[in-house]
């Protein structure tokens, strides 16, 4: 009989091009930023594109903060066809970095 206290196994979610930040709360985006930006690039990919949404531009603040900092990140720029409401990411060429 199984155990109904067990948490169920974790599930696996395919990295792709860009992540949609709207489900977030503010506090967690640099840690979904920086995780995803990671797994971005553990992936081969070479530009994702981060979704943070229009609004006062705190989100937008708060995400180019994080990848500023980040040293998977070779530059970022303002997606144009999203009216700032995304930000296009380019990543360093290479292996994974620890």
């Amino acid at each position: 009989m199984p155990d109904d206290d067990q948490e169920p196994p974790p599930v696996t979610i395919p990295i792709e091009a860009e992540l949609d930040l709207h489900s977030f709360q503010p506090r967690d985006i640099p840690g979904v930023v920086d995780e995803y930006v990671h797994a971005a690039h553990a992936a081969g990919l070479e530009e994702i594109r981060v979704v943070h949404g229009r609004g006062r531009g705190v989100q937008r603040g708060i995400v180019q903060a994080a990848l500023e900092r980040h040293p998977l990140v070779a530059e970022f720029r303002d997606d144009a066809r999203s009216h700032l409401g995304a930000t296009l990411v380019r990543l360093v060429a290479g292996p994974p970095q620890d």
